[in-house]
């Protein structure tokens, strides 16, 4: 009586999924033709990192290094140099000599946006990240600065 039971209900069961299934059959898909058609990206997304300039110029980086030690993964290095005061790099006594981020260790957790106390990392919206070897998957400070391409639209929530 038990499996007679089991058949039927693992029958309904089957017949409940297959309704789901013919339901979202009949209905339009949602396809992005993406690139020809930018996706929408919700605000609070973290892509591809930037760093900030002040209006004037300066990089805002001032290479306190403090991005780097709360990055849990280590994917941050930043090297640090006295900024000549005839021809500064930022308005600190030190710049980011050299400032890298190895995007194959880097888990998007925007720790060191946070950490930053000038506002000199910031996660953009930047999605397209795929390269053809481990080594292009760094980004050098040149490339950090250059601000992302603006492709993608911001879904207003």
């Amino acid at each position: 009586m038990s499996a007679l039971v089991n058949a039927v209900k693992g029958l309904i069961q089957h017949l409940r999924a297959m309704g789901i299934t013919l339901r979202y059959l009949f209905m339009k898909p949602v396809t992005v033709q993406y690139p020809e058609q930018p996706p929408e990206i919700y605000p609070r997304f973290r892509g591809r990192h930037e760093l900030q300039r002040y209006e004037n110029g300066l990089e805002k980086c001032v290479a306190c290094g403090l991005c780097a030690a709360v990055c849990p993964s280590g994917a941050i290095y930043v090297e640090a140099a006295e900024n000549d005061p005839e021809h500064p790099v930022s308005l600190g006594e030190r710049y980011a000599k050299r400032y890298e981020i190895n995007m194959t260790r880097c888990i998007f957790c925007g720790y060191c946006e946070e950490a930053c106390p000038k506002g000199a990392i910031v996660m953009g919206h930047e999605f397209a990240l795929a390269d053809f070897g481990r080594h292009e998957l760094v980004y050098s400070k040149e490339q950090l600065l250059e601000p992302a391409r603006p492709h993608v639209i911001v879904k207003q929530v």
